[in-house]
């Protein structure tokens, strides 16, 4: 397999959008072609990439008001990563998962003598014969689980997965697993569809008066959507000391990109898809 260059994994066609398109079309091309980003032409240049994660986390509240446009009249170039790194077609694929850890970047467009040839993406990377000679166990390459509480709200959601650069784990008052929080959960949140108005609600929480008192039931503030209004569940997950090969196979069948790692009914971490990758650029 060490042989393996771009040209072997890619996809193609590439699905492109024009720096005028509007955000909301870009978002259903992205939807309905079950794809994470698009590159961004102009005429016959690659301009730039724009990717589920940038819709994702365009959707904090406190980003600046001409941020929170409806989607259907923000062009793409204002979210767009631009001059995105591409590949050539015999780039290999060991040197493909390095460029991708390294810049942490998801998609490299592949690019033979000034035009688009197609496009690598991790999850090309993860359904490649490369990965047939892993022996590691997920405990070997798990990470640390990130958590947050089904109540927390969509700006901290958000906060905190721009500050750890991970997806979260979702859990219950008593620390058990409810629920995951990826980009794509937040990226394509149904609300998103017409309008930016964040739908609010009612919270109740569990709490007590005073310290010695009484565990009382009691109203909260009206709150935008939280945790458990845009976590996916069930879970799928995974004990530690399974091999990566039964990883791959799992997160390819449920065309997910983690799992968490559950031992003895506790949360132990979490096995991301760039876990599996670093073994491969090593």
């Amino acid at each position: 397999m060490k042989g393996m260059r771009a040209v072997d994994l890619m996809s193609s066609p590439v699905y492109v959008v024009k720096t005028t398109d509007n955000v909301a079309y870009a978002r259903n091309l992205m939807l309905k072609h079950r794809v994470s980003r698009l590159p961004v032409m102009e005429e016959e240049e690659l301009r730039g990439i724009i990717t589920k994660k940038d819709v994702a986390y365009r959707l904090r509240q406190a980003e600046p008001v001409w941020r929170r446009r409806p989607i259907d009249r923000v062009p793409v170039e204002v979210l767009m990563v631009p001059d995105p790194i591409t590949v050539s077609p015999a780039t290999s694929t060991r040197d493909i998962a390095a460029i991708m850890l390294d810049k942490n970047i998801s998609g490299l467009p592949v690019v033979e003598n000034g035009t688009i040839a197609g496009i690598v993406t991790k999850r090309d990377l993860m359904r490649s014969a490369y990965l047939r000679g892993l022996k590691a166990t997920v405990g070997d390459v798990m990470s640390e689980a990130v958590t947050v509480n089904r109540y927390h709200s969509l700006d901290h959601i958000i906060d905190t997965m721009r500050s750890k650069d991970d997806k979260i784990i979702v859990v219950n008052d008593d620390g058990s697993l409810a629920g995951i929080i990826t980009e794509t959960n937040l990226a394509f949140y149904d609300y998103l569809n017409e309008r930016m108005d964040i739908p609010r609600k009612e919270v109740t929480l569990l709490r007590k008066s005073e310290p010695a008192g009484q565990k009382r039931y009691r109203y909260v503030v009206e709150v935008s959507a939280v945790a458990e209004d845009v976590m996916s569940r069930p879970v799928i997950t995974i004990p530690p000391d399974a091999s990566l090969q039964d990883a791959v196979g799992l997160m390819l069948e449920n065309q997910i990109n983690s799992l968490v790692v559950v031992e003895d009914g506790e949360i132990r971490g979490m096995l991301k898809r760039d876990d599996i990758i670093k073994e491969v650029a090593k």
